[in-house]
């Protein structure tokens, strides 16, 4: 499917309707920076750190700078013992809610996300896998490497895309996951255990860790051209329907952090059934460049493109309430305008993002 290289911004209408974290990412982002004041960019922020969202998250921050007690958990979980989200959606979201990069929480939770890229090896960096690490050497390997891809997307995300540290650890994930792409794993990832359908223990794919890193990375990605390539056509390809778990040890994890392939559900007409996931999954492929690589999701863009009005408002027939999503993976990222009584609260969050995909497809944006 072609795609437009023109997009309308109804910046009047995001800026009426969307809260104070939206007025905060127009003008970090969708805007150009040299058309803002600072004291008007320095008042947004100031109200959106203010407004409830960040200030519930930052309340629930422990002095030693993790939330939860746990690293990676997305939810709350009885079963894993899980009481709150982890450390490193809660540090991604402050982020997306448009809280500043300077602040004190990021300081505090980077001391500690720092320590977990080194080879520190206190057991307090074990977080919610320590029981998984008393499996042996191999599972508390794997575990640490686990625990350094999500905490390297979560550092560059925030600004230290060139720290060295980080770049080490990047480079490392890149390599592990272009080793997997080259080899026969890449079409047969599974193997049988004990009457079950695992993930090969010598498997490693990308995952959605794995992709927000590169997507924060573009000197990464200039340097790793023919992985990011083929990375690309990989994820392209259909998402493996048969049912896996995950064995490390003698423990089962969940899987729902791999991408194993495309992992937008979309009917015919290429309308997608969950909409958060598939415009943070397009969102990625565009700012690492492989949208074009991937006919589905351009076909679900261009679906969602179509939904839009003259103005660019995304408006689909019958939106009852803010698209939701199953996957937790979305918890940092969306939404960032939560659904109010006015109903063009609704479309408030899938606009602004079209339109920074828009932005980040390097289309011609009209701002109205």
């Amino acid at each position: 499917m072609e795609l437009p290289t023109h997009h309308r911004v109804p910046l009047g209408w995001l800026l009426e309707h969307g809260n104070e974290t939206i007025r905060v990412r127009i003008n970090q982002d969708l805007v150009d920076s040299t058309m803002i004041p600072d004291e008007t960019l320095q008042a947004a922020t100031d109200a959106a750190v203010a407004a409830k969202p960040i200030q519930a998250i930052l309340k629930k921050q422990r002095d030693n700078g993790v939330w939860g007690s746990n690293l990676l958990a997305l939810a709350a979980s009885a079963r894993d013992g899980i009481k709150e989200v982890g450390t490193v959606p809660q540090h991604r979201r402050l982020l997306q809610l448009g809280y500043p990069r300077s602040g004190r929480a990021f300081k505090l939770s980077e001391r500690v996300l720092f320590r977990v890229l080194s080879r520190d090896t206190d057991p307090f960096l074990r977080f919610e896998f320590d029981k998984v690490v008393e499996a042996g050497v191999e599972a508390e390997d794997w575990v640490r490497e686990h625990m350094r891809e999500a905490v390297t997307a979560a550092l560059a995300e925030t600004g230290h895309d060139e720290d060295p540290r980080v770049r080490g650890a990047a480079h490392k994930v890149a390599t592990e996951i272009s080793q997997f792409l080259r080899s026969p794993l890449a079409d047969k990832p599974f193997v049988k255990h004990r009457s079950r359908t695992i993930l090969d223990p010598a498997a490693h794919p990308p995952s959605w860790y794995s992709m927000a890193m590169l997507a924060a990375m573009p000197n990464l990605r200039r340097e790793r051209a023919g992985f990011n390539e083929r990375l690309g056509q990989y994820l392209a390809s259909p998402y493996p329907k048969k049912k896996f778990s995950l064995v490390v040890g003698k423990r089962s994890l969940k899987t729902d952090y791999l991408l194993l392939g495309d992992p937008i559900e979309s009917d015919a007409k290429g309308n997608p059934k969950d909409v958060p996931v598939a415009l943070y999954f397009i969102d990625l492929l565009a700012r690492v460049g492989t949208l074009s690589a991937n006919p589905h999701a351009t076909k679900v863009l261009g679906r969602l493109l179509a939904d839009c009005d003259e103005m660019g408002v995304w408006r689909p027939k019958n939106l009852r309430s803010l698209p939701s999503t199953k996957h937790k993976i979305t918890y940092h990222w969306f939404p960032l305008n939560p659904a109010t009584k006015n109903p063009e609260s609704r479309s408030v969050d899938v606009t602004f993002r079209l339109a920074l995909i828009a932005k980040h497809l390097g289309w011609q944006l009209e701002y109205v």
